[in-house]
């Protein structure tokens, strides 16, 4: 059993989180929405393989604290699926801070699709533990050259593909033809 922590997995990375409790695995979950969080909760098969953590990112401290707590609780993190919004160093530094320097730690970061122009540093700052993973959303272009946004669904297969597939990039859905994008 791996200890996994999903940051943002009560909304569009719900169905990561189920699946990933119904693999066997331990699965603590950063939410900021009790509504949200609770029909994890209900949804999750096996609840007592989850651990709920009701806490904002963007308090660095209770963030870090969480984490730490759920390490002491759980076991140490093996793997990390962070959906961050934007590249805030402070959370990068509070969630690099909470975990083990001394193991190995495979972290899949969930970037948006405006990721593809920008050039994102968070590479820079990552320590030489981590295996870093991203994956970068998209948008679908439909047969009649309209678009629209990627459903969570999809988005959650296009994570699950990226764990299953042991890979350093994936793109879910399109970046070219970027002036068609919804």
């Amino acid at each position: 059993m791996k200890h996994w922590l999903v940051i943002g997995g009560t909304g569009m990375l719900k169905e990561v989180s189920v699946w990933l409790i119904q693999g066997g695995n331990h699965v603590t979950v950063i939410g900021r929405q009790q509504n949200k969080m609770q029909r994890l909760i209900n949804e999750a098969k096996n609840a007592s393989n989850l651990t709920p953590l009701l806490v904002d990112y963007t308090n660095y401290n209770s963030f870090k604290t969480a984490l730490i707590e759920s390490q002491q609780t759980n076991g140490s993190f093996d793997c990390i699926i962070s959906w961050i919004h934007g590249s805030d160093k402070k959370v990068w530094e509070s969630l690099l801070e909470a975990i083990p320097t001394t193991k190995n730690i495979i972290i899949y970061h969930i970037k948006g699709s405006s990721s593809y122009l920008n050039n994102d540093r968070t590479k820079c700052y990552i320590p030489s533990n981590i295996i870093y993973r991203e994956v970068k959303l998209g948008f679908i272009i439909e047969d009649n050259n309209s678009s629209r946004w990627l459903t969570n669904s999809e988005i959650a297969q296009g994570i699950i593909d990226a764990i299953e597939q042991e890979i350093p990039e994936k793109h879910v859905g399109v970046f070219e033809q970027w002036n068609l994008r919804p």
